[in-house]
């Protein structure tokens, strides 16, 4: 355990029923139409496209996560503008709700669903990025963990509802997720990258975003599997979402242990996720000819899941290292992940056209696996994963430190903005630099940090920042 963590005091107490209630909401919605719908095909040149619905979904998410990547700051913060979460909410609702009960839809159709579906529920997660991007890593970690097993528990008691029911009440759930996400008015990239982030870091990301794509792949290579057209698309999610919900007890129970209460407990949780998916995928040949043939499956979608809130979590880890808007580092997260279940649903309907007699599950394992392991040992590996929640645990140690000095020592605004330089060791020109002002208002500034803080010098500030870090 860090001592400069613990210094800080009790964390679990900072969680925000708000947020944990309103992304639980949000994903919820999310888990309800890609996992507990219909495998709706689309028939093309004699061959039937499975999970047509899903695929347009992707699509759509992916385009909108592009948009908010490439915006310019001020038109994403229009974007993620609490009116218009709200047109995202009630669009999300009102298409999930008329389409799926419109029987042989024709491809425009399908195209448009997706569009509503997809676009709204893409700048939706990005401003659950945003606000969650607000707490310190270790409370939004938390945040993001117990807003999924809420999830999990509310589509789990869904699968004993009827299906209208279950429709009627889930399709609500973006107007819930809408009426709780309280997104910043003002956030960006400050571009000053967290205490002891560095080029290494920036690699990392890029690893982390190739990694994903790879494990999404996989998934949706196999949900593609999972089902034929016209019959529910994943028949065991009760299943995945029983397990995935006990793999997220089971890292909140890491996180807030005595030995391991710190984010850097999600690395043991990364490989346990992607344990389950191997799991899965070896346990898919040997309950084919059994009386559960979808057993294996079922453990390869609660992988992927614990795998996903954990990647939820890292992407926030990015965002603080990296000193990015957290909705940018959301949009690029989710890109990345859905980019690759879209590719991956599209890799097993052409590998369904191309068989002549059935399907081979041993075939669908290789492939599924091999891009698992390609991305667990090559491109993002454990190691890497610990790396960057390290950066992340010390980058948040550091912000608690300055909030402490500024709320004890009753600092303006703009006297918190020089501590932070200050406590990094930045002399007063790049200071003066980097907020725009003159030195000779950097140094009046300092002098009156140091009065208030009882210090005559910027050594004995810094040294205060460590007393405080490691009281």
């Amino acid at each position: 355990m860090d001592a400069r963590a613990e210094s800080l005091g009790p964390r679990s107490a900072d969680l925000s029923t708000k947020r944990v209630v309103g992304f639980a909401c949000n994903q919820a919605f999310i888990f309800y139409v890609f996992y507990m719908g219909m495998n709706r095909g689309w028939p093309f040149a004699g061959f039937t496209v499975e999970r047509i619905d899903l695929l347009c979904i992707l699509l759509f998410m992916v385009l909108g996560f592009l948009l908010v990547r490439f915006h310019s700051r001020a038109s994403r913060q229009v974007l993620l503008t609490k009116p218009l979460l709200f047109v995202y909410a009630v669009v999300m609702a009102g298409a999930s709700l008329v389409f799926p009960q419109l029987p042989d839809l024709s491809d425009g159709w399908m195209a448009v669903e997706g569009a509503l579906i997809g676009f709204s529920a893409a700048f939706m997660l990005t401003a659950w990025g945003r606000a969650l991007g607000e707490a310190p890593t270790y409370t939004a970690t938390c945040e993001v963990l117990v807003g999924s097993l809420v999830a999990a528990l509310i589509c789990l008691a869904c699968s004993f509802v009827s299906a209208v029911d279950v429709s009627r009440a889930l399709c609500l759930l973006p107007v819930a997720s809408a009426a709780l996400v309280s997104v910043p008015a003002a956030a960006g990239e400050s571009h000053r990258p967290a205490s002891g982030a560095s080029g290494d870091a920036m690699v990392l990301s890029a690893k982390v975003l190739v990694g994903t794509l790879c494990m999404g792949a996989a998934v949706g290579f196999i949900e593609a599997f999972s089902s034929e057209p016209g019959r529910e698309a994943i028949s065991y999610y009760p299943v995945s979402m029983l397990l995935f919900g006990a793999f997220l007890i089971g890292v909140l129970s890491l996180l807030t242990s005595g030995a391991l209460r710190d984010v850097r407990a999600l690395d043991l949780s990364y490989r346990i996720a992607v344990f389950l998916m191997l799991l899965g995928l070896i346990v898919i040949p040997l309950a084919a000819a059994s009386d559960v043939p979808d057993g294996g499956d079922a453990l390869v979608l609660a992988g992927y899941l614990g795998l996903q809130a954990v990647f939820i979590a890292l992407f926030l880890v990015l965002a603080k290292i990296n000193a990015f808007d957290a909705a940018v580092s959301f949009s690029l997260g989710f890109l990345a992940l859905y980019a690759g279940e879209f590719l991956g649903v599209m890799l097993a309907n052409v590998f369904d056209a191309a068989q002549v007699d059935f399907r081979t599950p041993y075939t669908v394992v290789v492939i599924a696996g091999a891009l698992i392991l390609v991305a667990y040992i090559f491109l993002f590996t454990e190691r890497d994963f610990s790396n960057l929640t390290e950066i992340a645990t010390d980058a948040d140690a550091f912000e608690l430190v300055c909030e402490r000095i500024r709320t004890d020592y009753g600092l303006s605004k703009r006297e918190g903005e020089i501590l932070e330089f200050a406590l990094r060791g930045r002399t007063s020109e790049r200071i003066a630099g980097e907020l725009s002002i003159t030195k000779s208002t950097v140094d009046t500034h300092l002098r009156r940090i140091y009065a208030k803080a009882g210090v005559h010098s910027r050594q004995e500030l810094i040294d205060l920042g460590e007393k405080l870090r490691n009281k």
